[in-house]
Formats: C-alpha cells, structure tokens, sequence
C-alpha cells in the first residue's frame, strides 16, 4: 500500500491512436500549502507577476526558476516543459498551468502541477535546489506484459542507463530505447528540473527507478513524476524525435 504522500493514477493504453489523448489535460496537482493569500495582497500581486515572468522565461530554455517580492510576500516558482517539446507549445502549457492551478488551488501559496508537456510549482517558501519528495504521483497502463520476469529488468536498465545520461546532460533530460525482440522495442524517458545538482538529479531519478515496483510492476507502461524528476516507460514511441 502506497504511502498518503504518494497518489496512484492508472491508465488504459489499448492502442497507438490512444496516445494521441488531450496534452492540454493536467496529469495531476496538489494544493501542498496549508498558507493563503488574499486577491489583492502582495504575496498575490507578486505571484501573478511570477507566473507572467515564467511563461516568457522558460519556453527558450525549456527551463526557467524565478522569485518575486521580498520576505514573508515573496513568490518563488520554476517551470520545466519536456525536452521534445516546442518553444510554442512549451509557452502554452506554462500559461495553461498557471490558469489552472489559479482555478483548482485558489489563493493557495504553493502548489504544483503536471502536464505531459510540463510542470510548474510555486511556494512562498524558497524551494530551489532541493529534492522534492513530497509531491509525486505514480501512473501505469492496466495491461500485463506476457512475462513480468524478464520485463522488469528491462525497463529497470533502460531507465538506469537514461538516469546516468540525464544527470551528464547539461538539460537534465534523456530519452532511449532498449529492444526487446524481433518486432518490439521499450521506449523511456528521464528528466529533472535544472535547479538540482547533477548528483541530486541523478539521486531524484535512481530513487524514482527504485518506486516503480509499488505501481508498475509488470505494466505496459508506468511512470513515477515527483517535483523534481520524473521517469516513464512504454512500450510506443511517446516523444518527439
């Protein structure tokens, strides 16, 4: 059973045009703040203006952190889009995100969420460079592989070999491959936001590997998406080339 700071979402992925599902949808969110703000209080006022300041920082980078205001007022924030996805489509996702947490966390002083094309978190606490433990969620396809016990370590492997590329990787993000038979190969994913350090976004990821036995054991496809990293696997091509 999964501990209460950890949320468990599965999924159905029956089919290729099933992958083509709505990225404008939230994966998830929390409302991690027991702390609020009033409409027309500074700590208001300076997250509207981080939140306006992210959506323009990060689509070059596909990164971005940023602080507004100062002491107990102050808005500290970060935003990551998937290392695929486009400046444009990066933009969006950060506008949307925002909106949207405005919509389920209202006058919340931190809260995160995810998309499949980005993340975006905000806290009036000063968060940045460290590991987020907190907030994660895991999700996995409903389906069984044939054989768990020649799958499991497959995926175990992949995602360890894209772990060490990702935390080389000035972007912090990787993505691979590892063929499986003649007809069929395990695609995957690893990625953390660039405020941690290489060895804490190697620890984030190695640690996410390690979860996947609580949800996907022996699924199509799973994931583990925290706060500070995420890792995915699938049995289809789920990024751009």
């Amino acid at each position: 059973m999964l501990s209460s700071k950890y949320i468990s979402v599965s999924f159905l992925l029956v089919s290729l045009s099933l992958h083509a599902v709505n990225c404008a949808d939230p994966l998830y969110h929390f409302c991690f703040s027991q702390e609020s703000y009033t409409a027309t209080s500074r700590y208001g006022t300076n997250l509207n203006g981080l939140l306006n300041l992210l959506s323009t920082k990060v689509p070059s980078k596909g990164f971005g952190l940023s602080s507004t205001g100062q002491g107990q007022d102050q808005a500290n924030g970060l935003a990551l889009c998937r290392g695929d996805v486009s400046k444009t489509n990066c933009t969006t996702c950060v506008i949307d995100a925002g909106k949207e947490l405005g919509n389920r966390c209202p006058y919340k002083k931190g809260a995160i969420i995810w998309y499949d094309n980005c993340l975006l978190k905000y806290s009036n606490i000063d968060f940045f460079g460290e590991i987020d433990n907190k907030n994660k969620f895991y999700m996995w396809n409903v389906q069984d592989v044939e054989n768990p016990t020649s799958f499991n370590p497959k995926v175990k492997d992949l995602l360890s070999r894209l772990s060490n590329k990702a935390y080389a990787n000035p972007k912090f993000y990787a993505t691979g491959d590892l063929k499986l038979d003649s007809s069929s190969k395990l695609y995957g994913l690893a990625q953390c936001t660039r405020d941690l350090s290489g060895l804490d976004c190697k620890k984030c990821l190695d640690t996410a590997i390690s979860e996947l036995p609580n949800c996907c054991d022996g699924k199509r496809g799973g994931r583990v998406v925290g706060g500070s990293c995420n890792v995915r696997y699938e049995l289809y091509p789920f990024v751009d080339a």
